[in-house]
């Protein structure tokens, strides 16, 4: 098969052209070897496998410019293999790319010194042992757990798409840029690069190109342990144009490679490069080379192969960063230049979509987006929180053209389809809704590619569901993107399709995501507001979690202002000198209220609490937090149809909480709410013992 094509070796004679390209090539190889050597940890065979494959890339092909690396139409490069972290930061030291801070100013400093490489998995260093976006300038996404950035650029390649069909004019290529991947047999292991290489070759695009590092190691020995198929007749399948690259040191085939990806237009591009783990070294081809340290003779011996002083650390030859930078920066600051040029003349011809884009690459949201928002009548009927979030999710996407996104084949139950907004597809790139089909994992990871490329972007599905995304949306919060995450059908409020899709855990998992920030709506009004929370945070994730079931509007003219969301949890309704507070969230708050009601009747002072975001609570003063919740009163109950972990926070040890601490079941709501005990007259009596009991 081709996959199983193995490279020469040419180990004897590695530096036996003595080219200034050698030299820099070299220098990658030698750099990452003494990162990992100096602090005992890191991979270190992939970076002297593929140095020549980044050389060719980032010295021919790469259109960036080093001393401006946020040019927003510069080519994304992405390293899916984010454990061969020390290849990305040598290229990034070579091209010589000035830093941005999180302001979005040149700081003066390299975005990565030599000292950084030095300070290599440390403590505060811009060089983490995995690359991480936000962190080091240059880094296009957080990559480490294989596969994402495989899905990332996916997403990366249809914001391009979608940026050029509704800002390009005539005479104005605004967006013309490509998507590079390095990727690994482990990515290609992985479902969520399967699923999204199966979309992009759906979607036909071409401005993706994927390098498949195949050099058949893994940590436990070869890959033919579990991952013997052919690769290339794979994406051949997926409707990929493949090619092959039959040895890494070859840089004329790469690049002859690379120039067949920029001569198709119909399709993405996918190039199997068969390389050596460890190039060069006596651990070469072995699983040793993937990630363990080299012995300083070997090091010694590998850098004598490379025409090294086996001696020199750190050594960055005279002439290897100088050559590294020019050869970049002459092709990508021009560029990068007359784009300012047509960038400022196209302001002056379309005055308006410029407006709009200069909205869009600041992460700014247009004037008035939020107007026609609506609020929403009191109705004891009401409506279900998805229907709501549906009419708010249009009247904001009329507003802010780039709110882009889809479900994984659920928009008619999410209710997030954007009217009017066509379909996504390879004969219609200016459409706003995305068609994912069955594919969370490769959804979440496309919906954060897209969201390192300007757009708004969101994805939904049902909550039960969210299991199958949870590491795009854990890494999404890691990089502070600025996605929306719909999950609807909530609760054990789903009914009758049973256990299999009535979430217990999973608001409780999602919380426990660090900057996640989790709403779960207690009606139409607090869904409105979620999704306005939701629009203004452009720098950390939003999880909306809506139901399937008919909620009550409250009746706000009554009881205090759905705005409350916006602090994460408020006071609903009150009593003087409240003697048990009751707090839920979502469909719980009505039943909250109607037992509210009983007990004061009963003589009862009570208060009702919705506490729809822990992330948002947790953030105010605790001025405000004891004003909602205030110490001194310790009988406290809450309701949420979801796991009681994590309830304790707020209820303390003399509350009680109505819970779920097992599966759900098939059956009608009011059958399933009786059951487990979701019930008014639960709440009013679990309430008033605890009143009698701190009596």
């Amino acid at each position: 098969m081709a996959d199983t094509q193995t490279p020469s070796n040419p180990a004897t004679a590695l530096h036996e052209d003595g080219s200034p390209e050698r030299l820099q090539i070299d220098t990658i190889r030698t750099l990452a070897m003494d990162a990992v050597s100096t602090v005992k940890s890191g991979h270190i065979g992939t970076p002297m496998a593929l140095a020549p494959v980044g050389h060719t890339l980032w010295t021919k092909f790469l259109r960036t410019d080093p001393s401006t690396p946020d040019w927003p139409n510069r080519d994304r490069f992405v390293l899916s293999v984010g454990h061969a972290s020390m290849l990305l930061y040598a290229l990034l030291h070579l091209a010589g790319v000035e830093e941005i801070d999180r302001d979005g100013k040149k700081s003066g400093a390299p975005a990565v010194s030599l000292d950084d490489i030095k300070a290599f998995r440390q403590l505060g260093s811009k060089t983490p042992g995995h690359p991480e976006y936000r962190h080091t300038t240059g880094v296009e996404t957080t990559t480490g757990p294989l596969g994402a950035g495989c899905g990332n650029s996916v997403g990366m390649a249809i914001a391009e798409r979608w940026l050029a069909a509704r800002y390009n004019r005539d005479g104005f290529k605004l967006f013309d840029h490509d998507v590079y991947v390095f990727s690994g047999d482990g990515d290609l292991m992985e479902g969520v690069a399967s699923e999204a290489a199966s979309l992009a070759g759906h979607l036909k695009l071409s401005n993706l190109c994927w390098v498949y590092d195949s050099n058949h190691v893994s940590i436990e020995g070869g890959t033919d342990l579990a991952f013997d198929e052919d690769v290339g007749k794979r994406f051949e399948a997926y409707g990929w144009h493949v090619l092959h690259v039959n040895d890494a040191n070859d840089c004329a085939a790469m690049a002859a490679a690379l120039d067949s990806f920029k001569a198709c237009d119909d399709k993405p591009t996918f190039i199997v490069v068969h390389s050596i783990i460890g190039y060069g070294s006596s651990i070469q081809g072995t699983a040793k080379a993937h990630g363990e340290a080299m012995t300083l003779d070997d090091i010694a011996n590998t850098k004598k192969a490379y025409g090294w002083d086996p001696e020199a650390k750190f050594l960055v030859p005279d002439g290897a960063k100088e050559g590294f930078h020019k050869a970049v920066a002459d092709r990508g600051t021009p560029l990068r230049e007359a784009w300012d040029e047509m960038r400022a003349r196209y302001a002056d011809a379309y005055p308006e979509l410029s407006k709009e884009l200069d909205a869009l690459l600041t992460s700014q949201l247009p004037e008035g987006w939020d107007a026609d928002v609506p609020v929403f009548d009191a109705d004891p009927k009401g409506m279900a929180s998805r229907d709501a979030g549906g009419k708010v999710m249009n009247a904001i996407a009329a507003k802010v053209p780039w709110l882009v996104g889809g479900s994984a084949d659920l928009a008619p139950s999410t209710k997030t389809l954007i009217d009017g907004g066509g379909s996504f597809q390879a004969d219609d790139y200016a459409a706003r809704n995305l068609h994912f089909g069955v594919r969370e994992h490769g959804m979440g990871a496309v919906v954060n590619g897209m969201a390192l490329s300007y757009l708004r972007s969101y994805s939904a599905t049902f909550l039960v569901f969210s299991d199958y995304m949870r590491p795009p949306i854990r890494l999404g919060s890691l990089m502070e993107l600025g996605a929306t995450y719909v999950f609807t059908h909530d609760s054990i409020g789903v009914g009758e399709d049973g256990p299999t899709h009535q979430p217990i855990e999973q608001v409780i998992s999602l919380r426990a995501i660090p900057g996640l920030d989790t709403i779960r709506p207690a009606d139409a009004n607090e869904t409105a507001w979620a999704w306005k929370a939701a629009m203004q945070s452009a720098n950390h994730p939003t999880a909306l979690i809506l139901s399937r079931q008919a909620l009550p509007t409250i009746d706000r003219s009554k009881y205090a202002s759905a705005e409350g969301l916006m602090k994460g949890g408020y006071v609903l309704a009150d009593s003087e000198n409240p003697q048990v507070i009751l707090i839920a969230t979502g469909s719980e708050v009505s039943l909250a209220l109607e037992a509210h009601d009983k007990l004061v009747a009963q003589g009862i002072a009570s208060r009702v609490v919705s506490m729809p975001s822990w992330h948002r609570y947790e953030s105010q003063d605790e001025a405000y937090k004891e004003s909602v919740l205030p110490k001194a009163v310790t009988a406290r109950l809450a309701i949420e149809m979801g796991s009681e972990i994590g309830w304790d926070r707020y209820v303390g040890t003399h509350g009680k909480t109505i819970t779920m601490s097992t599966f759900g079941a098939s059956a009608p709501i009011a059958k399933l709410q009786d059951k487990f005990g979701f019930t008014v007259d639960n709440a009013v009596k679990l309430a008033t013992e605890m009143v009698n009991a701190a009596k």
